[in-house]
């Protein structure tokens, strides 16, 4: 047999590098293939508010909600400027809390009923004229109760995060995922705007004029709250009920309702007692405007962790997270009270707060979100504007029990009013957690 050929020698495959010198100096050339990374696609926020018509009522949304943590220290500052009391303002401030907390659900009520449009910008104006009663009556002197009732007529003030959130809910039904990035976004601008409204109000009033902090919150609510309302596009329907079925379909009467208004309650009793008693301690050390500082640290924590909580996706549903949040909230609550008795020190107790107040954007999300899952259909402003107003209650509570606390005993006792409340929070959240979503009942 013939020999077989050999195989000719297969190319030598090109250099990878070349060199060379040049002068003084060698000279690499890499010749190798360059592969593209494959871009990476939007993250959680930007699909968010690339949802058609969310940049444009979230934009006003922002300007409605900043008035939110400006009033009432602007309210404070006038009138304990002009008539040199704190205690009338903070009874002028404290009644009209109590106010909102009995306006605020009705109001929500016929939001649902009439849409948000006929109803939201009327009773933003007339909150933004109880606003500015309220400046001309410190302004010329008149009775201590006309301040009383002045402040009260800012109760009718809209619930613009409910509304905003009922907003998402509309648009992303379907999207667990992304309603809970919205619910986690709407979260984080809470506490941005009460991070900011406060010094905001502070400086505004402290650098112009006692009342220069109520009119720019006029100004930005009404503003706001036009912006708003005018997106007509991404209102939620309105499904007007049966006159008989009005009070069958309360969110009140949803099932496991209740128990979520309740944890609503002791968390703001949580938030009211740490801002009184963080400022009795810095009070106690000589530095009381090192308060405002620390308090926003904690909403800074806040919003943060509720940013990185809305861009994971979270694992299980909200049943059985939420008493996992609490636990969380309650156990990290325990830092500020071990900073204030174990060190007195105003650098570590801030730097305690800060964490403490990763825990709480967590929880509230969850919470809101079991609310939109149980409110009735067709009343979701309602059943957000019942846990604000629980949050409201819990606030003024906390605010009463922890300056008590914190007078007659110490600053650094006070720290344990807002782990007790977080502690009540956790047993209440269990209970709550094991009624099954969407369920109705009723009474």
């Amino acid at each position: 047999m013939p020999p077989t050929p050999a195989r000719p020698p297969s190319a030598p495959s090109p250099p990878q590098r070349l060199h060379t010198v040049t002068a003084d100096a060698l000279v690499t050339v890499d010749l190798a293939p360059r592969t593209r990374r494959p871009a990476r696609g939007p993250g959680p926020y930007r699909r968010l508010l690339a949802t058609p018509g969310a940049r444009a009522f979230t934009a006003g949304n922002l300007i409605a909600r900043l008035p939110m943590g400006m009033f009432g220290v602007s309210a404070i500052v006038m009138i304990a400027g002009s008539r040199g009391s704190y205690a009338l303002a903070g009874a002028v401030t404290a009644t009209g809390l109590a106010a909102t907390a009995l306006v605020a659900p009705w109001t929500a009520r016929l939001v649902d009923r009439y849409g948000q449009a006929r109803i939201a910008l009327p009773a933003a104006l007339l909150a933004a004229l109880g606003s500015l009663a309220l400046l001309l009556c410190v302004r010329h002197g008149a009775p201590d109760w006309t301040l009383f009732a002045a402040y009260a007529a800012t109760a009718t003030t809209p619930n613009t995060g409910g509304m905003s959130r009922a907003r998402w809910r509309h648009l992303l039904r379907g999207d667990a995922a992304a309603l809970h990035t919205a619910n986690s976004f709407e979260q984080a601008v809470d506490e941005l705007c009460f991070m900011l409204g406060p010094v905001l109000a502070a400086f505004l009033c402290g650098t112009f004029f006692p009342e220069a902090g109520t009119l720019v919150g006029v100004v930005l609510l009404v503003t706001g709250v036009v912006l708003f309302t005018a997106q007509r596009s991404t209102q939620p329907p309105v499904r007007p009920a049966p006159r008989g079925e009005r009070r069958r379909d309360s969110p009140l009467r949803a099932a496991g309702m209740r128990p979520l208004l309740a944890v609503c309650l002791t968390m703001g009793a949580v938030f009211g007692a740490t801002e009184v008693v963080t400022i009795a301690f810095a009070d106690g050390l000589g530095h009381r405007t090192a308060a405002g500082p620390i308090l926003a640290l904690q909403a800074a924590g806040s919003c943060g962790a509720g940013l990185a909580y809305g861009a994971v996706k979270p694992a299980g549903p909200a049943e059985r997270r939420y008493p996992w949040c609490v636990a969380a909230m309650a156990a990290l609550l325990t830092l500020p009270l071990l900073a204030a008795s174990l060190t007195g020190s105003l650098p570590v107790l801030a730097a305690a707060v800060l964490v403490a107040g990763m825990a709480t954007a967590p929880t509230m999300i969850t919470n809101m979100t079991l609310v939109q899952q149980r409110t009735p259909e067709g009343r979701l402003n309602e059943g957000m504007t019942l846990a604000v107003t629980g949050l409201l209650g819990g606030i003024a509570g906390g605010s009463a029990l922890g300056g008590w606390v914190a007078e007659h005993l110490s600053p650094t006792v006070g720290y344990g009013v807002p782990v007790t409340a977080a502690a009540v929070a956790l047993v209440i959240s269990v209970p709550a957690a094991r009624v099954p979503s969407g369920a109705t009942r009723r009474r």
